[in-house]
């Protein structure tokens, strides 16, 4: 299995701020144009602060983490549990590594422990993914 051990990190990813124009193009993009992520006025009388961040869009961070790491065609399972809200400028880090290898219908593969963290360390998404290695 090459180089890849139980608790073999891949490289994490760190994005920019969360900006309203990244909010934009995310509903574009996905279609999800729910206004709670996209208008100021709709979210504080929903009684949020402001607009934040689609929790798919911090899914999607972390998807790219993993086809930078190995090819899509490799992916085996990918799932999360969202566990807090992503504000606006917040900056999201997203990090793996692998807890555990095993073999499964002739393939080598690995089990992957994912997180989402905020710059104070927030857990905003925990997640597990399985990659063919």
């Amino acid at each position: 299995m090459s180089d890849i051990t139980v608790g073999t990190e891949i490289p994490s990813l760190t994005l920019p701020p969360i900006s309203r124009f990244t909010l934009a193009l995310y509903a574009g993009a996905s279609g999800d144009h729910n206004p709670i992520h996209i208008d100021s006025d709709f979210a504080k009388k929903a009684g949020m602060a402001d607009v934040f961040a689609h929790g798919m869009l911090s899914m999607a961070y972390l998807g790219r983490i993993l086809t930078n790491w190995k090819p899509q065609s490799q992916l085996r399972k990918f799932s999360n549990r969202f566990n807090a809200i992503t504000q606006l400028h917040t900056v999201i880090t997203c990090s793996g590594k692998v807890i555990e290898l095993f073999e499964e219908s002739g393939e080598q593969r690995a089990r992957l422990e994912l997180v989402a963290v905020t710059q104070d360390n927030t857990q905003t998404l925990i997640g597990e993914a399985v990659i063919a290695l």
